[in-house]
């Protein structure tokens, strides 16, 4: 299944309305079980970060960039033992897990995380990752309706981040350089402006997970058009210490 078309990135002064909500309604138990899941793990993160939001994102980026890797590998693999095409699949879901990796490497110049928040990072990437790639080997369909749920809680999360610096009580500091060039952004973007397109982002994979889920269930495609994507360089180089 092929991304929607990307557009530009809208200008860094425009207003912070969030994109339309699309709650999903959950089809059957499976999607009640995926909803309650994301449920808990946001009232999980609530607690643990209050309004830490680029402590928050840190966390959540470095788990949300496991699903599309995951499916992406099993989608390819499956393909080949099926000896059949994966209709634009891989493509899609290995530039969601791309793209999610961004979002982590640029709240890394924003948020230093803490010790205690980097062994949360690592104890919760391992147990996502093994989870998520039973669930992905179980129903892929329950995987991408899972994501697409998460996505709308990611959407959320950073419209509540935007008010916080709409209204004065977090700071808008200039944008990391590697936001500016992996979004297209002007030199004088601001922190704003990162977390427009991010939440841009967000709202996009929201949109293509369930979807992919209806698919695979074998439910008609929604007629509502998916948001859209912001524009993304190629190529864009990153650096970081690894502690291995």
């Amino acid at each position: 299944m092929d991304a929607s078309p990307t557009e530009p990135p809208a200008p860094h002064d425009a207003p912070a309305a969030a994109p339309p909500r699309r709650h999903h309604d959950p089809d059957d138990l499976a999607d009640r079980v995926a909803l309650a899941a994301t449920r808990l793990l946001r009232g999980m993160a609530d607690l643990f970060f209050v309004k830490r939001y680029g402590h928050r994102a840190i966390v959540l980026e470095t788990v949300a960039a496991v699903p599309g890797m995951v499916g992406a590998t099993l989608t390819h693999l499956r393909c080949l033992r099926r000896m059949v095409g994966d209709q634009g699949w891989i493509r899609v879901l290995l530039e969601e897990a791309e793209n999610e990796r961004m979002h982590l490497m640029t709240f890394i110049e924003l948020a230093r995380p803490t010790a205690l928040e980097r062994l949360v990072v690592a104890l919760a990437q391992w147990i996502f990752y093994v989870g998520y790639f039973v669930l992905y080997l179980m129903s892929s369909r329950t995987a991408h309706r899972l994501v697409g749920y998460f996505e709308e809680e990611a959407v959320l999360s950073y419209t509540l981040y935007l008010e916080e610096v709409d209204a004065g009580r977090m700071p808008n500091p200039p944008a990391p350089a590697l936001a500016k060039q992996y979004w297209l952004l002007p030199d004088d973007a601001m922190l704003r402006d990162v977390l427009l397109v991010i939440r841009a982002d967000e709202a996009h994979h929201r949109d293509v997970n369930h979807a992919l889920a209806s698919e695979l269930a074998g439910r008609p495609a929604s007629r509502t058009p998916q948001a859209t994507y912001p524009g993304h360089a190629e190529g864009t180089k990153t650096t970081g210490t690894s502690d291995g």
